[in-house]
Parts: structure tokens; C-alpha cells; sequence
């Protein structure tokens, strides 16, 4: 499909691309740096691995990370009448309270009764947008929290076609995770192991790190044509001082900002947003929903290390945003042709920001 002409507003179809279901990697890698990479910064790309990434770092870059750790956010339950229901917890509003994507044969209706996994009963208390509003009621013994420990999966996304196993609970999780509160991982982080990460320090490359919980929307989709009418769901973000203070001190060095992760780019422009411009930055915490299309102006991040993502997603906005329309299509042209791997477990690529 060709650039729509300048000018012209970016519509979802704009979007779209046929993806072979065959490439859509079910299962990570045995070693996670084991990944391609595809050097997208200059057309033609380069078709590398990941263990490669910190050759093409340099000494006055500064790596930032998303810290979030997933939790176990998928729970099973049944209805009074014996349907089964799968649940997907998108908030922990209160111990007893939550904001939940419900999959049944039919959507439950407000005052339905669901039994979680024999432990506790949740009321369906209304609904919040897309999302239910769960309530736990007095017989329970557990509340959320406790619930996702106790009887809870890993929330793998509905396009790889398995039950999530053991080894999920290790793999679909960054080796630098330490603050829980997602449901879905920050897949480009998956690819770092400690090998690649002591290769990028003994670069001298700068490492700082923020806090974004994925939520449960980011796997719904846009259904409205024209971008102008979707409305992106919030997420909790967090901006610590201290890499406040590394991102101005890249900048004074002349480094590169490069960003791991889209949820990296979403917490680190919301906040240059909400306080004013880059130069100041500073400790900041709030909720975003900012919804990057083509053309945003980015004012944080120069580099881009990011997964291949959905057709027709937000996430696959934001990287045409950041790189370029025409770049990101011919890239995903490439991808496919060489067979790399997409989505979650999927393979990376590299991207420079459009001037």
C-alpha cells in the first residue's frame, strides 16, 4: 500500500499488512540474545543477531529500560450456570476490586456471580469502557492480589495459540524485572540477557531505567477508521530522578537516548509532556494515554530498539511515527520475506529517528 500523500490524515488501514501465521513465534528461543536483529537505521536494513546490539552502541549512549514485571493476571472461573469464564486483570483498583477483560460465550451481565478457580466469588459490578468492574464478595478467603499469586497464569497474548507453560513464567519476563504491574511483558526487553548487558557496559554505555505497566488494552484493538477517533487506554508510568538526571546528562555529551521497548517511548514523551519540554525532566509519576501516529514530534528518545507488532495496532503507529511510514513498511516487507520472527517471543529491530 503506497504512503498516503502529505497532507493526507493516516487512516487504520494505512496499517495493515499480510503477515504469514507461520511467523508468528509461539515459543522464545532457547537463549534469549540467541534473536535476530534487523538493523533498520538505513535502507536497506542489515540482517544481524542481538548479541551484535552492543557493537552498534556508542560509549555516550544511554540505554533506558522499562523495570515492569508481569504478574500472573489470567484467571479462570465459572459462572452460576457452569459457563466457563476467563478473566484477564487489567487493574487492581482496591484489594477487593479490579478492572478485567472477560472472555465467555456470553458476556456476563451486571450482578453475575463468577467462582475464581474454587477460592472466591466476584460480583460483575458494572463496566468501565471495555473493561468489567469486578468485585470480590465477603466469602472470599483471597483477595486479588493474592488470587493472581495464588491460583493466576502468565497472561501470554491471544495470538500465540497455547496455554501458557513453566517456562513462561521465566521467559515471558525481562531478566531486569522489579516492579510488578503488568499484564503483558515489555517484549523488547526480552531479548537482553546478561551477557548482552555486560557487552553495553563494557561499551560504557549508560543504563537508566522507568516503570510503565502494560495493561490488558493494549491487546484491543483500534476499531475506528479514521485515528482521530480511537482513545488509548491509560497505564501507569513512573520517571525516577535519577534517570531524569542521565538523560540530561546523554544529551550534554552529545549521546543518544535509545529507548528499549515502545513502552520505554510512551513513558519517557508523556512525561516530557506533562512537565514541560526534555529539559525538564524530572521524578514524575502519572497515567498516560498518549497515542502516537505519524506525525508526532518526538522530544526524548533518538534510538529505538522494538519488536515487530500486530497489524493495525497502536504500537505499529507509534514505530512508523518514529522511523517513518515508507522506512517501517519496506522494513516489515524485509522482515517477512527473510522470515523473521514476530510479535512477543518474536525477533527485534533496531530503528533511528526520522529527522
Amino acid at each position: 500500500m503506497p504512503e498516503p500523500a502529505e497532507g493526507d490524515a493516516f487512516s487504520l488501514s494505512d496499517f495493515d499488512y499480510a503477515l504469514p501465521p507461520e511467523l508468528i513465534a509461539q515459543y522464545p528461543l532457547p537463549e534469549r540474545s540467541a534473536s535476530r536483529l534487523l538493523d533498520g537505521r538505513t535502507l536497506p536494513p542489515t540482517d544481524r543477531t542481538f548479541r551484535e546490539l552492543p557493537q552498534l552502541l556508542d560509549a555516550n549512549d544511554l540505554l533506558v529500560f522499562n523495570d515492569t514485571r508481569v504478574v500472573h493476571a489470567r484467571l479462570r472461573a465459572t459462572k452460576e450456570s457452569g459457563g466457563a469464564v476467563e478473566i484477564l486483570i487489567e487493574r487492581v483498583l482496591s484489594p477487593t476490586v479490579a478492572l478485567a477483560q472477560l472472555r465467555a460465550s456470553h458476556a456476563p451481565k451486571p450482578g453475575t456471580r463468577l467462582r475464581i478457580s474454587g477460592r472466591a466469588t466476584a460480583e460483575v459490578a458494572g463496566r468501565e469502557d471495555r473493561f468489567f468492574v469486578l468485585r470480590l464478595l465477603g466469602d472470599s478467603a483471597e483477595d486479588f492480589a493474592a488470587l493472581m499469586r495464588s491460583a493466576g497464569e502468565v497472561p501470554l497474548p491471544p495470538y500465540m495459540q497455547r496455554a501458557a507453560g513453566a517456562a513462561d513464567d521465566e521467559r515471558y519476563q525481562t531478566v531486569y524485572a522489579a516492579n510488578e504491574g503488568a499484564v503483558a511483558a515489555p517484549t523488547a526487553g526480552l531479548h537482553f540477557d546478561d551477557e548482552v548487558l555486560s557487552a553495553c557496559r563494557a561499551r560504557g554505555v549508560a543504563m537508566a531505567r522507568v516503570t510503565l505497566h502494560v495493561g490488558a488494552g493494549t491487546f484491543l484493538p483500534v476499531k475506528s477508521e479514521r485515528l482521530a477517533e480511537h482513545r488509548m487506554h491509560h497505564e501507569r508510568y513512573r520517571l525516577p530522578q535519577a534517570t531524569a538526571e542521565a538523560i540530561a546528562a546523554c544529551r550534554a555529551r552529545g549521546g543518544r537516548v535509545v529507548a528499549v521497548g515502545t513502552t520505554t517511548v510512551r513513558t519517557l514523551e508523556a512525561a516530557a509532556r506533562a512537565l514541560g519540554g526534555v529539559e525538564r525532566l524530572a521524578a514524575h509519576e502519572g497515567e498516560t494515554d498518549l497515542f502516537i501516529t505519524p506525525g508526532y514530534r518526538f522530544q526524548v528518545v533518538d534510538r529505538l530498539i522494538t519488536n515487530f507488532h500486530l497489524p493495525k495496532s497502536t504500537l505499529l503507529m507509534l514505530v512508523s511515527a518514529f522511523a517513518g511510514y515508507a522506512h517501517v513498511r519496506a522494513l516489515y516487507a524485509h522482515a517477512i520475506a527473510a522470515r523473521y520472527r514476530f510479535f512477543s517471543y518474536g525477533d527485534a529491530m533496531l530503528l533511528a529517528r526520522t529527522p
